[in-house]
């Protein structure tokens, strides 16, 4: 007899529901997030005829968190469902929408019982790739704090420091570099940038690192500082001043953060055996072939092909078809962190891999937007990785466009 279990996932609880084949329950049990709970669980899934050769999947609605990391620890097959799907399931049972832990734990059993075969179990992913998953996406996290830290201190220099965004406005700089943040730490207002002398701001930048042209750009930041510009009421610059510094110190951790995990991430990911093939594509950096590593990770049977891939990473159009109306668009359900990858690899890959620029440069005379054009050449990408990791094989710019002229076909 066939028996599946649902487990509804709670803060300080879980409620576990034991379902056969026809649906009856056969045991259910509230268990703690703890040792003790979780042997509580095993031996509730033993009794229940799970064994090493036959092991009972396991419905739950989260892929993370403790009990999930033990229950993948010990080979059971666990499906992580969404919870939206788990309500539309819910539905069919109970019209009136009533809800209870007992209840979804049951519904997710159900699930597993009715339709196993249209949801897929978490991936076997090694240990190591695991591990540089939870860095990249804290990498990817941190990075985006970095970018909303640099737009609030934009915001608030725009109200009263017009001239300080103009001293970084070049295209290789802005606020986010230790030169800019080095000399608003020192010059946070109108009046306090207009005394900086130009030794102050030399030593301000080498405290950044820098090490070439200081006199040179010491010397057009005092002039561009001392630019006249419209002013707040004195009280008034010195209030938002004193925002300002708040908002760098801010600025300068999610920096710091930035930097630290970038260097746990790379380290962890060099150890990969798919670092080689993964850094061999153009556009890919190694935190930018880490986050790529960490969502499709490196269980070779998670994906049956390249277009099983493309449709996870979102990059794979969708048709709609009803009657004689048709339309093909882009997926809006996807990763989103490595539809956010994708697009950061596209764009790098267009500016240094003239085969990749032409295929772009194709898709825009089409007709073609440029988030289209680069979602196309992503998805492109992606085929060749797929082909790349299944065969073992690194990036090959021949076999991937062949000439310049066949990359445009």
């Amino acid at each position: 007899m066939q028996v599946f279990c649902g487990i509804d996932w709670a803060e300080g609880h879980h409620d576990v529901a034991l379902i056969d084949e026809a649906g009856q329950l056969v045991a259910k049990k509230r268990v703690k997030e703890s040792v003790e709970g979780f042997t509580q669980l095993v031996e509730m899934l033993a009794a229940a005829g799970d064994s090493a050769d036959t092991p009972i999947p396991v419905g739950i609605e989260t892929p993370r968190g403790l009990l999930v990391a033990a229950l993948r620890e010990t080979g059971r097959p666990v499906f992580a469902i969404n919870p939206m799907a788990v309500a539309r399931y819910r539905e069919r049972h109970s019209v009136s929408r009533a809800k209870s832990d007992h209840a979804d734990a049951m519904v997710l059993a159900n699930i597993l019982r009715t339709d196993r075969h249209v949801h897929r179990a978490l991936p076997a992913d090694s240990e190591l790739a695991r591990a540089i998953a939870v860095l990249a996406r804290a990498h990817q996290d941190a990075t985006w704090q970095r970018t909303r830290a640099v737009q609030e201190l934009r915001s608030v220099l725009r109200e009263y420091y017009p001239s300080f965004l103009e001293a970084f406005a070049g295209s290789t700089t802005n606020l986010a570099t230790p030169s800019a943040r080095a000399v608003l730490a020192i010059a946070s207002t109108p009046s306090a940038g207009a005394r900086l002398t130009k030794a102050q701001i030399a030593a301000a930048l080498r405290r950044a690192g820098r090490q070439r042209g200081i006199d040179t750009a010491a010397a057009d930041l005092k002039q561009a500082l001392r630019r006249s510009q419209l002013r707040q009421p004195p009280l008034i610059e010195q209030a938002m001043g004193v925002q300002a510094l708040a908002l760098l110190a801010t600025l300068n951790n999610a920096c710091d953060n930035v930097d630290r995990l970038a260097e746990a991430v790379t380290a962890a990911f060099q150890q990969h055996p798919d670092y080689e093939i993964l850094v061999s594509f153009p556009g890919l950096s190694e935190t930018g072939a880490a986050r790529v590593l960490a969502e499709i990770g490196d269980d070779r049977a998670r994906f049956s092909d390249a277009r099983a891939l493309k449709a996870y990473a979102g990059s794979a159009p969708v048709t709609r078809a009803s009657g004689r109306s048709i339309s093909i668009t882009h997926r809006r359900i996807k990763n989103d962190r490595l539809a956010a990858a994708g697009f950061v690899w596209s764009f790098m890959a267009i500016t240094n891999h003239p085969p990749a620029r032409a295929h772009y440069d194709q898709r825009r005379d089409r007709g073609d937007r440029h988030p289209a054009a680069l979602r196309h050449l992503f998805n492109r990408l992606l085929g060749q990785l797929h082909h790349c990791l299944t065969t073992g094989q690194l990036y090959d710019e021949a076999k991937a466009f062949g000439t310049l002229e066949e990359a445009t076909t």
